[in-house]
């Protein structure tokens, strides 16, 4: 009979032992500071090498302005990219008029990013992005558009084009 009530005594204080060690456990869990950083916006930079106006573009690089109803800002862009060394001619167009700031990516067919231009404000543009590699000609890309709301840098909506490296144009 002893030993039952010697067993019995054991297996209580094994449990408790065991109720306090997870006890100890969960609030230690629940206590700890939170070592993990929080992602923080950081706001992009303005383009550096942005000219004020509108550009003269040849009509052989596709420059249009591929707008929807549903955007809240116009852009314009060239459909036909080129090359130079390794930088592709866009001639990214923030539309004068525009309440937003702009910027454009360049990805492969990977979706890789290749490159990026900084914000552009409105009535300036950006005639090359820099990317990480020269493009061979018929090499497929998509241009990215992003708006951003100024000051807040909300975003104001974002446009994709899919293109391909085009041949050399005259200028």
């Amino acid at each position: 009979m002893d030993k039952q009530k010697n067993d019995g005594k054991l297996i209580v204080s094994v449990l408790m032992v065991c109720f306090a060690v997870a006890i100890g456990v969960m609030i230690f869990a629940l206590c700890r500071p939170n070592d993990k950083k929080s992602a923080e916006f950081t706001q992009p930079p303005f383009e550096s090498t942005a000219q004020y106006g509108k550009p003269e573009v040849s009509e052989n690089l596709g420059y249009s302005s591929p707008n929807r109803d549903d955007m809240s800002y116009d852009f314009a862009v060239c459909g036909n990219v080129t090359m130079e060394g390794d930088k592709a001619m866009v001639y990214l167009t923030n539309i004068e008029g525009n309440n937003a700031w702009i910027k454009l990516r360049v990805f492969d067919e990977q979706g890789n990013m290749l490159g990026e231009t900084g914000l552009i404000k409105p009535n300036e543009y950006v005639k090359y992005v820099t990317l990480s590699k020269t493009l061979e000609v018929g090499t497929k890309i998509k241009l990215k558009i992003m708006g951003y709301e100024p000051h807040t840098y909300y975003s104001a909506g974002a446009a994709s084009l899919n293109t391909q490296i085009g041949g050399q144009i005259d200028q």
